[in-house]
Formats: C-alpha cells, sequence, structure tokens
C-alpha cells in the first residue's frame, strides 16, 4: 500500500467524520458541496492567529498543520497536529476569537465546516471532534509532564497512527510523517538532538522504521503496552 504522505486524499476528512459518528446521507452531502469550495494554505503560512477574530470554522481536508505557542525569547512549543477531518475554530459563543496559532506544515486545504443544522448526524460528529481534541490535549499534557523522551516519541506516534487511521491514511502500523525531527522536538519539549537519539535507539529495538517520509511502527500493540497508553474513548 502507498501511504498518502500529506493526507491528500478526497475523502479523508469525510472518512474521520464517519469514523466519529455514521453520518447519514445529508451529513455526507453536506461535506462534499463544502469540499467543493476549498481553498489552499502553503507551508509555514498560518491558518488562524493567537488573539485574531474567527470568520468561520473550517474543516481541514488534506495536509498537516501545528497549533504553536512562541515564547518571548523565539522558543516555540507545538501543543498538537491538526491533521485530515480535523475542525478549527468550530465554536459556539459570539465573536470568539482564536486561542492559539496554527501554522500549516505542509500544503493544507480547508474549506468553511458545513453547519451543524445540516444533518443531526453531522452535529454528533463535531460534538465527538471537540471531545477528541479535549482528549488529546490531555494527552499532550500527560506526555509532557511525566513520561521520558522514549515514552513521548512513542505516545506520539501511537496518537498519530491512531487519528490517521480514522481517516484512511494509516494502515497496519504505516502512515505517511511529513515532520523534522526539530518539528517532533518542538511537540515533544526535548532537544532535536535528543530526538534524533531516540528515533535511532527505537530503530535498532525493532520498534519502528522511518524513511522517505514514511513511518512503520512495527507492533503498535506491544509499543503501546510498553508506554501504556491505551486508544482514546470519549463516549460508550
Amino acid at each position: 500500500m502507498t501511504i498518502d504522505l500529506d493526507g491528500i486524499t478526497d475523502n479523508a476528512a469525510l472518512a474521520r467524520l464517519c469514523a466519529l459518528v455514521p453520518l447519514d446521507e445529508a451529513g455526507r452531502n453536506a461535506v462534499r458541496l463544502a469540499s467543493e469550495r476549498s481553498r489552499r494554505i502553503m507551508p509555514r503560512r498560518e491558518v488562524q492567529v493567537e488573539g485574531s477574530a474567527i470568520r468561520e470554522p473550517l474543516l481541514v481536508l488534506r495536509g498537516w498543520a501545528a497549533r504553536i505557542r512562541i515564547l518571548s525569547d523565539g522558543r516555540r512549543q507545538i501543543t498538537n497536529f491538526t491533521l485530515p477531518g480535523d475542525l478549527v475554530g468550530l465554536y459556539r459563543h459570539d465573536r470568539p476569537v482564536a486561542s492559539s496559532t496554527i501554522v500549516a506544515l505542509t500544503p493544507v486545504t480547508v474549506c468553511t465546516a458545513p453547519d451543524a443544522s445540516a444533518s443531526s448526524t453531522l452535529g454528533q460528529a463535531y460534538a465527538v471532534s471537540a471531545a477528541h481534541d479535549e482528549a488529546y490535549l490531555l494527552a499532550q499534557i500527560a506526555r509532557l509532564g511525566r513520561l521520558n523522551a522514549h515514552e513521548r516519541i512513542a505516545d506520539l506516534l501511537l496518537e498519530l497512527l491512531e487519528r490517521l487511521g480514522m481517516a484512511g491514511l494509516a494502515t497496519q502500523g504505516r502512515f505517511g510523517l511529513p515532520l523534522t525531527q526539530e518539528t517532533l522536538a518542538d511537540a515533544l519539549g526535548l532537544t532535536a538532538v535528543h530526538v534524533n537519539r531516540m528515533l535511532q535507539q527505537a530503530r535498532r529495538a525493532g520498534e519502528i522504521s522511518w524513511q522517505a517520509k514514511e513511518m512503520v511502527i512495527h507492533d503498535p500493540a506491544a509499543l503501546a503496552r510498553q508506554v501504556g497508553r491505551a486508544p482514546v474513548q470519549v463516549s460508550g
């Protein structure tokens, strides 16, 4: 199987939403119609800027972006990654502003998220998506606060495998990973040198392979047991 490195699959966003809640035909049609009016954001350009007014909620159709916080001395913390099927700027209150900056890491295609009222199942998918966002943010807090370097890397890779799998962009432990080691370091609170050392260690242990922007986790279940990771669950 050829893995799509940047999430350039027209059905990825729809697949992810349907994985959260099976969409009815009205919901599917609403997503398809919205995706026909998409726009592209080039790498290193901002999807949204912290403190700026949010004009409309967005649905990510393709590509990778990162939610970031820049410190006064120029250091960067990536709080999470934004992937195909994710929603950006979906709020229920009036005049929302962006709580963080989101920057495109690859070419990113977005569209205006279809209104939840288009379908009852679409509204449910949006609610479950928001619950997943919260769960992944809590996982990031625990990752940075309590896990060692090897556990941080493994936990993040397993999370990405899980999330990309819902969008049909990962299978059998294999997925595109269009990130630099510096970007991983910014997400994990480590130096790039330390990330490189830990990745080499994981390769030698036979846990992963990473080449040509393709990541392979050879035994995801065993790695998850090793670092104590369980799949995210937000509903019964």
